[in-house]
């Protein structure tokens, strides 16, 4: 069984008018998994909706408390791509699970996103790695501690 939660971010946002104008919506994550043909063995847990860049410490203690007190040892989280590191880090002290973060460059609403190969290259990272915390973008996966997005690139990359 896998827990997935869901923090908001770029994966989640619904765009209103051509100024850029968002709102952060329902998680497409489990009509992601259904069109990979995954059905089961999961269960969603939506925690906040927001852009990663107005998460707060306190946030994140929330997010480290429900995957703490959560009984799976396989864990996805949906999150914001600019502060997922941060997020990352602050999981590093929860032990005896597989804690896999992902996102999205563009919304999963949009024709051409990232979204679904991230939600399907993380949940098999979060099935197949061993206990730790990973930030799983793009066909890469990165140790939390040792991570960080290139803002220029758009990508995450090893420090």
């Amino acid at each position: 069984m896998i827990e997935i939660f869901t923090t908001g971010g770029t994966i989640d946002k619904v765009y209103f008018d051509a100024n850029s104008e968002f709102d952060i919506g329902d998680s497409l994550v489990g009509e992601l998994l259904a069109e990979s043909n995954i059905h089961e063995g999961f269960s969603v847990s939506g925690l906040m909706r927001k852009d990663s860049l107005e998460m707060t410490d306190e946030d994140r203690e929330t997010v480290r408390n429900a995957v703490s007190q959560c009984p799976a040892e396989h864990v996805l989280i949906t999150h914001g791509t600019d502060t997922m590191a941060e997020t990352a880090n602050a999981l590093l002290s929860v032990k005896g699970k597989t804690i896999v973060l992902t996102g999205a460059m563009q919304p999963a609403r949009m024709r051409r996103s990232d979204a679904a190969f991230n939600i399907g290259f993380a949940w098999a990272a979060a099935r197949l790695l061993p206990h730790g915390v990973y930030i799983a973008m793009n066909g890469e996966v990165f140790e939390a501690g040792s991570v960080r997005k290139n803002l220029k690139a758009q990508r995450f990359e090893r420090t």
